[in-house]
């Protein structure tokens, strides 16, 4: 738990009347982004205003404040949290004017319609009161770090939805997974990322509040204090778009990459592609009303656009993400591209051969792009105790790594929380990470029980459908004019058979001799009459991945539970004659 998300949670207490708990973050969110934009602006801020009344032109003036300060955004008006209180009579006028004269980029109050607030606080007589609460808030990166900064958004907004009775899974990825999720991210290019001077580019699609962008920063110049990174972003939500890009701001990167909208809908950066992609997106989230849009860019962008390999149920737009961002990836040629997103189990499995999400699997699996898979611990989200898992993604894999994919059982490392926060009662310690990070490098099957590295093709079958023949009313077989047996419908099977059955490694090319003798072996001997209808055989693609790492615990003795038995029936029996006593 954030100790300053709390303290700028208890200024809320001024709010009780006029506000219900629910709306407390209306104010909360847009006045701690407006403080911590104004202690980073207070030490330069003649500097600032003599710089503003000499360039008139916005882009002018930011291209001067940066060469002066080093910041990208400035604000024109007379007030700040210094002087507001000075004017008790026109304290709303000139916050409003405050909130007016910020530089262009800065618009994340608008987000926020703040304007409306600062009357309605007026109105209520709280707004002096609040303001002094704030003013008395050091927020300078010097004294809150941009770490502990993003805690508190997050545990402001985290607090702000149970107000509500609402779920912060959209907005906030607890930072252990985070950490996780970057650390695997950047493994591979660990040795180039150390390079003096590199530049990389990194995109969050779903960015959020922007957790995920600020750990990966700061990961990267952990290794290396260096390196340029370039942080890019959209995010559909106004609250959480509004802090993401204050954030950025207050760290002197370039606003204007952080866009918002829908990703799915409206791509933000089209034409742009990157070193390192990374999401968290929505889980189970029904994307109907984007269907047509989205379906009518699929057909328009033929076989290159982002959506090509096929749509997933629109009861669930998880892969359409994991679609936008291989879409995203640096073209090999250019670098290559790795992605790292978080999913639930879905993915691994959901629909039948050749449907949208079997083509998405085949896809990624025959283009050689899926690196390794890692099944993070149960109840480590806030808002649900599902399995989850890491995919990580790369077109340029390191030769040892090509044609094959790594699945990392990591369900069991975790530690437990002192305290509960929603769903989330447990976490990844370093310790934690350290284990997966080591199965991850060691790239080996030596420790089965958590590490597996299969051939691509292991992961593909087909579908077959078997045929029985229509007997007539005297037990024959009806034949069609060629003579050949009518298949008779409610007779029709269905089997899967393995790429790998038999011990084939030919993958898709063994199509016909696989089938042929999983049929020889399998249901011919059962069914002589029996034939494959080969116009009807398709091709699926699944990761089965509790299968891979499937325990057998054998059941226990009869003679053992007989006993347990006897003993409940005699605790039962004792119960009853209290009762009757």
């Amino acid at each position: 738990m954030s100790t300053l998300g709390s303290f700028i949670w208890s200024i809320a207490d001024q709010l009780r009347g006029p506000y219900r708990p629910n709306q407390y973050g209306n104010v909360i969110l847009p006045l701690t982004i407006l403080r911590r934009l104004d202690c980073i602006l207070e030490p330069d801020l003649e500097t600032v205003r003599e710089l503003a009344a000499t360039y008139s032109s916005p882009g002018r003036c930011k291209l001067e404040v940066n060469k002066a300060t080093g910041r990208p955004f400035y604000n024109t008006s007379n007030y700040s949290f210094a002087n507001l209180l000075e004017d008790a009579d026109g304290l709303a006028d000139n916050l409003a004017d405050y909130i007016d004269q910020w530089s262009p980029d800065v618009d994340v109050f608008e987000y926020f319609d703040f304007k409306k607030e600062i009357l309605a606080l007026e109105k209520a007589g709280l707004l002096r009161q609040v303001i002094t609460s704030f003013k008395a808030v050091d927020l300078h990166p010097d004294v809150v770090s941009n770490a502990d900064m993003g805690d508190a958004f997050e545990f402001i907004i985290r607090k702000f939805n149970e107000a509500a009775n609402e779920t912060s899974g959209d907005h906030y990825t607890p930072r252990d997974a985070i950490r996780l999720l970057v650390d695997l991210l950047l493994a591979e290019k660990d040795a180039d990322l150390t390079e003096a001077g590199i530049v990389r580019t990194l995109y969050d699609p779903t960015a959020g509040t922007g957790g995920m962008l600020a750990l990966a920063e700061e990961h990267l110049l952990g290794q290396n204090p260096d390196a340029k990174l370039s942080l890019y972003g959209q995010e559909y939500n106004p609250q959480s778009y509004a802090i993401c890009k204050s954030d950025l701001l207050a760290k002197g990167h370039d606003a204007s990459n952080i866009a918002f909208g829908n990703t799915l809908t409206d791509d933000a950066f089209k034409d742009r592609q990157f070193d390192f992609c990374m999401s968290n997106p929505p889980y189970g989230v029904d994307w109907k009303q984007y269907a047509k849009a989205i379906t009518e860019e699929r057909a328009s962008a033929g076989p290159y656009g982002r959506f090509a390999p096929g749509l997933p149920s629109t009861s669930d737009g998880q892969m359409l993400f994991l679609l936008h961002l291989v879409h995203k990836m640096r073209e090999p040629e250019d670098g290559g591209g790795r992605v790292g997103i978080v999913m639930n189990g879905s993915p691994l499995f959901n629909g039948a051969a050749e449907s949208g999400p079997s083509n998405i699997r085949k896809y990624l699996l025959e283009e050689d792009l899926v690196e390794a898979i890692v099944a993070l611990p149960t109840n480590m989200f806030f808002n649900t105790g599902i399995a989850t898992y890491i995919w990580i993604l790369d077109n340029i894999k390191h030769p040892d790594r090509q044609g094959l994919v790594q699945l990392i059982d990591g369900t069991s490392f975790w530690t437990k929380m002192r305290k509960n926060l929603g769903a989330k009662n447990r976490e990844l310690s370093e310790e934690d990470r350290d284990n997966v990070l080591r199965l991850y490098a060691d790239f080996t099957d030596a420790d089965p029980d958590y590490s597996k590295v299969l051939r691509n093709d292991e992961f593909g079958y087909w579908t077959i459908a078997v045929e029985r023949p229509l007997h007539d009313d005297t037990g024959m077989p009806v034949v069609d004019r060629k003579g050949k047996p009518k298949p008779d419908p409610k007779k029709r099977d269905t089997e899967n058979v393995a790429f790998t059955f038999g011990g084939s490694s030919a993958g898709a090319a063994g199509k016909i001799e696989v089938i042929q003798a999983y049929f020889d072996a399998e249901v011919k001997p059962h069914v002589p009459d029996a034939w494959i209808d080969w116009a009807k055989v398709k091709t699926g693609y699944e990761i089965p991945f509790t299968r891979h790492f499937y325990k057998y615990v054998p059941p226990r003795p009869l003679a053992e539970i007989d006993a347990d038995l006897e003993k409940q029936v005699a605790k039962i029996l004792d119960l009853l004659r209290e009762v009757e006593q």
